[in-house]
């Protein structure tokens, strides 16, 4: 696939090697241990951990020697089997040297158990690589939906690739030609594509999830096309391009390769995987941690919001997600059974203009009232954080009748994971208008890393827990 997502496997792999050569050491160990020969085995633990300490250096370096970390992604059976004998038969001469260099009388049982066990797990491991691969996409919803601009033999070229890479989440979309350019309805790949004028554009992207537009045209071609990369810029969609020509855009740039092609990269919302993937793990974490400790006083708080008022006890609402991908959200009931019947009743007191919130809703139960001023009615929204829905930290997920309501920068915080909190709850939660909310996430989007993340979310605890700015 694409070569910085390429790179960045290769880490993934080797920090997976530092885990199983660990994971193979320790087993070793122990199964030495069991084995009552007729020579003593225990190793002292500033001993064990120097000796680890270098297998594991020792295994990754020469992972990264032999390429293996390259293949992985792509490697047939017989030669993922061949790189990891390698790997560990050279690993484990590697250490030998180093016992007979420094003399540390280490086991030759202990050093055969570990070479082999260290294959097995590598090995394993890699082989299931694919599968697991699939199994995270499949559960966190890493589809990556793509259209390509062009219709000549190089966009042609591009999608077949793209096709190629189905089985790492790519789905191909359809195509896009340059407006008043007479083209074909379809195009006839592995499957049948449409072709839309490019002015269909901003249609397509409030019909549709489109996560990447892909450029493909010859270079006299892509300056008619800026409006194209203006409003692909304003709205959060990343956009690659296939020659050596970019237009005026403020999103981050960056060279990638799709085989042999070259792309330039415009995101205009955050895109390292890596730092992505920490956040994930991170809410996941936390989100599960949450969860448990809130169990009991939830129950609590369910069977009081049930002998309170009639009407169920979770309030669901869909809202838009990552990219306007729509998911279930979750509430304590804080209003009345009928308060969606009543909305039109009430509009007139909103405070706001395109999102809807009303300072002393009439339609609040007393209990309800309670659990909106220290927002324990958001308490639900964790089992959305661990599904994968929302994040900790990211811009409020919105209602899709708010976001038709979007300016098109506006739409622009589609693009990062909804949260919990943002930087808005920080100043007056509720009290702040429409527009700065807005203009904040933009800022969090413009500015984001895992440590302003962290910040949020100490910040906000204290102002929830006062109730401070809460409606």
């Amino acid at each position: 696939m694409f070569s910085r997502q390429h790179r960045k496997a290769k880490i993934l792999f080797g920090l997976a090697d530092v885990i199983l050569t660990a994971l193979a050491f320790e087993a070793a160990y122990l199964t030495r241990l069991s084995f009552n020969l007729s020579h003593n085995f225990y190793y002292q633990v500033p001993f064990k951990a120097l000796v680890l300490g270098f297998c594991i250096l020792t295994w990754v370096l020469v992972g990264a020697w032999l390429d293996v970390y390259g293949r992985l992604g792509i490697g047939e059976p017989h030669v993922i089997i061949r790189d990891s004998f390698r790997q560990a038969a050279y690993g484990a001469v590697c250490l030998v040297v180093l016992e007979y260099i420094l003399r540390l009388d280490l086991s030759r049982f202990f050093l055969l158990l570990f070479a082999v066990y260290s294959w097995i797990f590598l090995l394993v491991f890699r082989l299931l690589a694919r599968r697991l691969v699939g199994i995270v996409r499949r559960e966190f919803g890493a589809l990556r939906y793509v259209m390509v601009v062009g219709t000549g033999p190089r966009a042609r070229k591009l999608a077949e690739a793209l096709e190629r890479s189905a089985d790492q989440g790519v789905r191909l979309r359809g195509f896009l030609i340059p407006t008043g350019e007479a083209g074909l309805e379809e195009i006839q790949l592995g499957a049948a594509y449409p072709v839309y004028p490019a002015s269909r554009l901003p249609d397509l992207l409030s019909q549709h999830v489109i996560d990447e537009i892909l450029f493909a045209v010859e270079s006299e071609k892509l300056a008619s096309l800026e409006d194209v990369f203006l409003l692909c810029d304003e709205e959060g969609v990343r956009t690659r391009v296939a020659v050596d020509f970019f237009p005026h855009v403020n999103s981050e740039i960056y060279l990638e390769k799709l085989g042999a092609t070259p792309l330039l990269t415009f995101s205009a919302a955050p895109d390292d995987e890596i730092r992505l993937l920490a956040k994930r793990m991170i809410d996941i974490l936390v989100g599960s941690l949450a969860l448990i400790a809130a169990l009991p006083f939830m129950a609590m708080i369910a069977l009081l919001i049930r002998l309170t008022s009639p009407g169920p006890i979770i309030f669901r609402q869909e809202r838009c997600g990552l990219n306007g991908r729509r998911f279930r959200f979750y509430k304590f009931r804080s209003m009345c059974f009928d308060a969606e019947a009543r909305k039109a009743e009430v509009m007139h007191l909103s405070h706001r203009g395109t999102a809807t919130k009303i300072a002393n809703d009439p339609r609040l139960t007393p209990v309800g009232r309670f659990l909106r001023k220290f927002s324990i009615d958001e308490w639900p929204q964790f089992f959305n954080v661990v599904k994968g829905d929302m994040s900790l930290v990211g811009p409020r997920p919105a209602i899709p009748s708010e976001v038709e309501q979007y300016q098109r920068w506006q739409r622009r915080r589609l693009r990062m994971r909804p949260g919990l909190t943002c930087l808005w709850a920080l100043n007056g939660r509720d009290a702040v208008d429409f527009e700065t909310w807005m203009k904040m996430d933009m800022q969090y989007i413009d500015n984001w890393s895992l440590g302003l993340d962290w910040k949020i979310l100490i910040r906000t605890i204290p102002q929830v827990l006062i109730g401070k700015g809460a409606n």
